[in-house]
């Protein structure tokens, strides 16, 4: 039997509803780091499930850096106004534009970026793999364009308020929070010289 104040402690880390939080508790034996894992890995799976519905609605959102020399806006789109007018909908789109502007992503996921800018990113690495062992490169290439990529591609990177999630999961565990697609729009970043 899992408490309640158990129940409560997992939904106020996530946000989640509470039976989605108590199943999660139920499944895990009652160990709340392996209930928070599967909450993660459900909510990735619900928001591929959500992947193709239409993205009615949305805000802009900014942020601004408090020495006023780095800002950011962020258009964070969901399917719904009463989603998108939802104060933690409003919180996550000013995390994901804090995010921004601490971080200055080039790109917004990976199929964002261009096939010759893979290609630069591929030949940077490939003189480092060279005498490896042959059955291990392929998988050694893959680790050091991934880890490349996490640097420059907003939605791989680690959230900079939790590194236990990157930026995917963080928009991934409030489609499930709330039940509709979630997606970022367009972003952009703004600095002084």
């Amino acid at each position: 039997m899992i408490s309640s104040d158990v129940v409560k402690e997992l939904r106020d880390k996530t946000g989640i509803s509470v039976m989605q939080c108590k199943a999660a508790l139920e499944e895990a034996g009652g160990d709340m780091e392996k209930a928070l894992m599967l909450l993660r890995k459900k909510g990735s799976s619900i928001a591929d499930k959500k992947g193709d519905r239409v993205l009615a609605s949305g805000i802009f959102q900014t942020y601004t850096h408090a020495n006023k020399k780095v800002a950011s806006v962020v258009e964070l789109l969901s399917e719904t106004d009463f989603v998108s007018k939802h104060e933690d909908f409003a919180k996550l789109a000013y995390d994901i534009a804090l995010q921004i502007a601490a971080t200055n992503p080039e790109y917004k996921s990976r199929a964002d970026v261009p096939e010759e800018m893979m290609t630069k990113i591929k030949d940077m690495y490939v003189a480092e793999v060279a005498g490896k062992p042959e059955n291990l490169k392929e998988t050694i290439l893959s680790g050091k364009i991934d880890a490349y990529l996490k640097n420059i591609v907003l939605l791989e990177q680690l959230y900079i308020k939790d590194d236990s999630l990157t930026v995917k999961q963080l928009i991934d565990n409030a489609v499930q929070k709330f039940g509709e697609r979630i997606e970022i729009g367009d972003y952009k970043r703004f600095s002084t010289k």
